[in-house]
C-alpha cells in the first residue's frame, strides 16, 4: 500500500560487514546516518547503508528470513555513544598487535588479519585465516585475560581478508570486495583462456594471492559469442604446409593462424576456416588459404605411360610422312598435262 515503508535497514559495520535490522521505532533515518543497534550481548554502532525498496529486494534476493527475532535498532547514535564507539576503534590496532605476539608464542599455523572490538568494549572479535584447522582454546583463555572481553574468533577466506583490509587494484579503482561485492564466486583458470587473456599468475591474481574477481564480470558474453567459434583439434593442412591457431578475435569472428617457420600470421574468417577443416577431412589439400581449388595431382610415370607417349609420337610422324609421297599424275611428251580424251582416244 502507498505510503507503508519498509521497517528493515541494512547497516554496515567496520571492514564492509553488513547485516540487516528492523526499525521498530520508525526512525526518520538517512543514508549515512549512525545508529545504535541491538547484539546478542550489548550493542554496537554501524552506518545505515540501504533503506527502503532496496533493502526488500536484497532480502528477496540473499533469501534472508525477517522476523520477530530480527535484531532492532535502538536509536540515533548520540555524541556519547560516538565517543565510546572512537575509543573501541582505538583499541583494535594496538591489540591486533598484541595478539600476533600471543600467537608467535604458542606457535600456532594461523594468521591474524583483523580485530574488531564491540562498540560497549564487552566483546572482541578476531579475525584470521588458516589453512588447517587450529586448536585455539589456549589462545581464546590468554586473550581473555589480556583484553578483559569476551573473544570470538572468527575464519575467514583469503578473499573475505583482502575485502576486510582494503586497497586499490590494478585497474586504479578501489577493490570490489571491499565495497560492493559480498558472494564470491569459484574462478578458474578456463575463464581467463575463454577471454584470450595472457595466463600469467603476477596479472590474473588480486592482492589476495587468488585469481581476480572481475575475471567472471564478462565471461557470460564470451561463452555466448564462442558458440560460433569452431574448435580447431589439428593444424589446417595446405600446399604450402601446416598452419598452427595463434589467435581468435571472437567478436571480430577471426582465427589467425601461422606456419610454423614463419613469424606472420594470417587472418581467417570462420566460413572460410570451416571450409578448409572440410577439404582436410576429405583428404583434400587446398593451394593455399585464398585459392581453395587444390593443385592437380601427377600420376605417376610407369613403362606402359612411356610407350603409349612413344606410340603417340610414331603415328604423328607417321602420318607426316605419308602426306608428303602421294602418288604424282602422268604428265605428256612435252611435259604438259595430258588433253582430256576425245572420242576416247588420247591426242
Amino acid at each position: 500500500m502507498p505510503g507503508l515503508r519498509y521497517d528493515v535497514v541494512e547497516v554496515k559495520f567496520k571492514g564492509g560487514r553488513k547485516d540487516y535490522y528492523r526499525n521498530v521505532h520508525q526512525l526518520d533515518l538517512t543514508t549515512g546516518d549512525y545508529v545504535v543497534v541491538e547484539m546478542q550481548s550489548g550493542f554496537h554502532i554501524g552506518a545505515v547503508s540501504l533503506q527502503g525498496e532496496l533493502v526488500r529486494l536484497q532480502v528477496k534476493k540473499r533469501a534472508v528470513k525477517i522476523n520477530d527475532d530480527t535484531k532492532v535498532i535502538h536509536r540515533l547514535a548520540t555524541p556519547k555513544d560516538m565517543e565510546r564507539h572512537e575509543q573501541a576503534v582505538l583499541r583494535d590496532l594496538p591489540s591486533l598487535y598484541r595478539s600476533r605476539e600471543i600467537v608467535r608464542e604458542l606457535k600456532l599455523n594461523m594468521k591474524l588479519s583483523d580485530v574488531e572490538f564491540q562498540s560497549d568494549n564487552t566483546k572482541a572479535t578476531f579475525y584470521y585465516s588458516s589453512e588447517e584447522r587450529v586448536d585455539f582454546r589456549e589462545l581464546i583463555k590468554m586473550l581473555a585475560s589480556e583484553f578483559k572481553a569476551r573473544i570470538e574468533m572468527r575464519q575467514i577466506s583469503l578473499r573475505q581478508e583482502a575485502g576486510r583490509l582494503g586497497g586499490i587494484g590494478s585497474c586504479g579503482r578501489e577493490l570490489c570486495c571491499s565495497t560492493w561485492l559480498t558472494d564470491f564466486k569459484n574462478i578458474a583458470t578456463s575463464a581467463a583462456r575463454y577471454q584470450n587473456l595472457s595466463l600469467n599468475p603476477a596479472k590474473l591474481s588480486g592482492q589476495c594471492g587468488r585469481l581476480k574477481c572481475c575475471l567472471n564480470y564478462e565471461l557470460d558474453t564470451y561463452m555466448d559469442a564462442l558458440r560460433d567459434i569452431p574448435t580447431i583439434e589439428k593444424p589446417l593442412e595446405t600446399q604450402k604446409g601446416r598452419a598452427y591457431l595463434q589467435k581468435t578475435d571472437i567478436f571480430r569472428k577471426l582465427m589467425w593462424f601461422g606456419y610454423g617457420a614463419e613469424s606472420t600470421w594470417h587472418p581467417l574468417p570462420i566460413d572460410r576456416v570451416l571450409e578448409i577443416v572440410e577439404l582436410n577431412k576429405n583428404g583434400i589439400i587446398p593451394e593455399s588459404f585464398d585459392v581453395l581449388m587444390p593443385i592437380a595431382e601427377k600420376e605417376p610415370i610407369t613403362a606402359a605411360t612411356l610407350n603409349s607417349d612413344l606410340q603417340k609420337l610414331d603415328a604423328k610422324y607417321t602420318s607426316k610422312a605419308g602426306n608428303k609421297k602421294k602418288k604424282k599424275k602422268p604428265r605428256g611428251p612435252e611435259g604438259n598435262s595430258p588433253r582430256p580424251a576425245q572420242n576416247g582416244k588420247v591426242s
